[in-house]
């Protein structure tokens, strides 16, 4: 099998040949259709996850088709359509996952973090938490970002709450160009921020719904109800306090964030709340790709061959994409 692999914290990927791996008892192996790129991956190039497995092959949004069961797997058959999110396994037994909370779980498993992942074109993953794709009418291409930057955005949206009406979407990239379309449908009103000068992000997010679109530094032009921080830029922590009512929340969607800096309590006072989401469990998949089935996203993408892992990550970094970079493993 092909695949690119990290080998060392902030030093390029690898293409490397591997023999094909025969799944363990209760995995699946999948053939890779497609992976797409997350901002997740340049974190864990750049060594800024501290529980990563090196060497790995990252990759967390994989879509493939079923090659072969391990012993004891049940509800899977060969020839059909998985996709395999971040979330790769929990331990089963901690108070986390006793209450249904697996993605606080004290002993998980990451895909393309502590376990290899989908860039490469076959990948071993524990059945139980693979999702399937049957009634999912996207190609692969469209349905590789819904495993990671629609499953956080879904998770975000509802902890931003039903009652924010009047929602702000900070950082305009892969998981936010979904969550903007699901929120309009919801009737919410959605403002986007973008970086300073990146006016193609803000033309995206007018065309996917948003109501406002203008750069991080700028007040919206209505009090937010609530605020999703997609970007990991612990400086726009003090702006979102300062753009949501009294009363509102805001959200950090990442798994990682630049330091926060100091800021004056005014701005978390009058029962302002400022939380995180960390990860996805099984039920926010089965919830969010049962919403995806009723009214499909127009998902945006650009592809790129697998061996050119590198330059994806690049692009990503630089902000030269709207929507999502996804690789495309050879057939």
């Amino acid at each position: 099998m092909d695949a690119m692999e990290l080998q060392a914290p902030r030093t390029p990927l690898v293409a490397t040949t591997r023999r094909v791996p025969d799944p363990g008892p209760g995995e699946l192996r999948l053939r890779v259709h497609a992976c797409a790129v997350c901002r997740t991956d340049l974190h864990l190039a750049d060594g800024e996850l501290p529980m990563a497995r090196l060497p790995v092959v990252p990759g967390h949004e994989i879509v493939g088709t079923v090659e072969a069961l391990g012993a004891g797997v049940e509800g899977w058959r060969v020839g059909q359509r998985a996709g395999v999110p971040w979330l790769g396994g929990s331990c089963g037994a901690c108070r986390y996952c006793a209450e249904q909370r697996e993605n606080l779980c004290d002993a998980p498993s990451f895909t393309g973090c502590t376990r290899d992942g989908g860039f490469a074109t076959h990948v071993c993953a524990d059945a139980r938490y693979a999702l399937p794709l049957d009634g999912l009418a996207l190609d692969d291409v469209a349905a590789a970002p819904l495993l990671c930057a629609g499953l956080i955005g879904w998770r975000a949206l509802r902890r931003a709450g039903d009652d924010a009406r009047v929602l702000g979407l900070y950082g305009f990239g892969a998981a936010a160009h979904l969550v903007v379309q699901i929120a309009v449908r919801q009737g919410r009103r959605v403002h986007a921020f973008t970086r300073p000068g990146d006016a193609a992000a803000q033309r995206h997010a007018r065309v996917l719904g948003a109501d406002w679109a203008g750069t991080s530094d700028a007040a919206p032009p209505e009090p937010l109800d609530a605020a999703i921080l997609f970007a990991p830029a612990g400086e726009l922590v003090p702006r979102a306090l300062a753009a949501v009512r009294k009363g509102g929340r805001v959200v950090c969607g990442g798994i990682h964030m630049s330091d926060i800096p100091s800021f004056p309590y005014a701005l978390l006072w009058q029962e302002r709340e400022l939380c995180s989401v960390a990860n996805l469990t099984r039920r926010d998949g089965r919830d969010f790709l049962a919403e995806a089935a009723r009214a499909p996203l127009r998902v945006d993408t650009t592809t790129y061959p697998l061996g050119a892992a590198n330059e994806a990550l690049s692009d990503l970094r630089a902000g030269r994409l709207q929507g999502a970079a996804v690789l495309l493993p050879p057939r």
